[in-house]
């Protein structure tokens, strides 16, 4: 099983960057996928999540009107495009999928990251 997260860089406040997550060795289109962040001195924290069936979304509150989360099941890829950056968004970006019967089965990539300064 194989996430791995790509897109992350150096980015100036109000600009954009798109985050793509490439997944392998499950079946992607079963899984829930989700993104998640960690800032210096902080807990990793939920930024966006898009559900296996029926595509329903979420998002943080912080980065709700920035942030889409999408995913193409035919590539078994994830994406977060994110729009507006704010310095507070500088963070590890994670890619998870999260599955199972009840949710019980997890994987997370390595993360990617993204630096919002001028």
């Amino acid at each position: 099983v194989q996430l791995v997260e790509s897109g992350g860089g150096l980015v100036q406040p109000g600009g954009s960057l798109r985050l793509s997550c490439a997944a392998s060795g499950f079946t992607f289109s079963r899984y829930d996928m989700n993104w998640y962040r960690q800032a210096p001195g902080k807990e990793r924290e939920l930024v966006a999540g898009i559900r296996s069936v029926g595509g329903t979304t979420t998002y943080a509150d912080s980065v709700k009107g920035r942030f889409t989360i999408s995913r193409d099941n035919a590539k078994n890829a994830a994406y977060l495009q994110m729009s507006s950056l704010k310095p507070e968004d500088t963070a590890v970006y994670y890619c998870n999928a999260q599955g199972g019967r009840f949710g019980e089965i997890g994987y997370w990539g390595k993360g990617t990251l993204v630096t919002v300064s001028s």
